[in-house]
């Protein structure tokens, strides 16, 4: 859920205005009505403080996958099972080669 969202959604919970909500956080309402609307992103602390003023708290869960490029993963899920041993013997072999290597200065 984006922060606007979030923001938006505990204060209805509350039953409460946005000046209401900028007088018990401390926030002007207009910045509270910028971050409902998505047009300004809080940092972490002002978002903390407008969901504390709501009795709300941060809570962050990750999305599966969010930022990973999948396409390496799939290719080797196609590869049969000698496949992946080969590959992960050169992978090997190649970090060996890596590690000895001496930086010249």
């Amino acid at each position: 859920m984006k922060a606007g969202t979030l923001v938006r959604t505990a204060r209805l919970r509350q039953g409460i205005t946005q000046r209401e909500l900028a007088r018990r956080s401390r926030i002007p309402q207009p910045m509270i009505s910028s971050i409902e609307r998505g047009v300004q992103d809080p940092r972490y602390s002002t978002l903390e403080r407008i969901l504390a003023a709501v009795d709300h708290e941060v809570d962050f869960v990750p999305h599966a996958g969010g930022g990973v490029d999948r396409t390496q993963f799939i290719e080797t899920l196609r590869l049969t099972p000698d496949e992946r041993l080969i590959q992960g013997a050169q992978g090997t072999r190649w970090l060996k080669t890596v590690l000895s290597a001496r930086r010249v200065s």
